[in-house]
């Protein structure tokens, strides 16, 4: 029996893979964060300010959007950054998602 290794990807595989790449990483990506019925709306506004840096006056406004509408779009970018602020924002006990930017809004 004897083994044929391709030292040479296939072009065809080699552009759609770096297509479907390229995609993931260009397409922004929002975080957003849903509404529940456990955390305070101060310890939310505290979370934005402490984690992102916001102002108190942007992460009052966040906190509120969280509050009224049941979710607010924190923040967006790279698929894997935004993939990062939602484990901490699991690790602070919210509630939170990543989506493509655009895609409900």
């Amino acid at each position: 029996m004897s083994l044929s290794v391709a030292t040479e990807p296939s072009p065809g595989l080699t552009e759609q893979t770096t297509s479907a790449t390229d995609t993931a990483n260009v397409v922004p990506w929002s975080l957003v964060v849903w509404n529940d019925p456990v955390n305070l709306m101060s310890y939310v506004s505290y979370v934005f300010q402490t984690y992102f840096g916001y102002s108190e006056t942007k992460a009052e406004a966040l906190m509120m959007q969280v509050h009224t509408e049941g979710r607010s779009i924190v923040s967006r970018g790279a698929k894997e950054t935004v993939e990062r602020q939602a484990i901490a924002m699991h690790n602070f006990g919210l509630w939170a998602t990543v989506e493509r930017a655009g895609e409900y809004g």
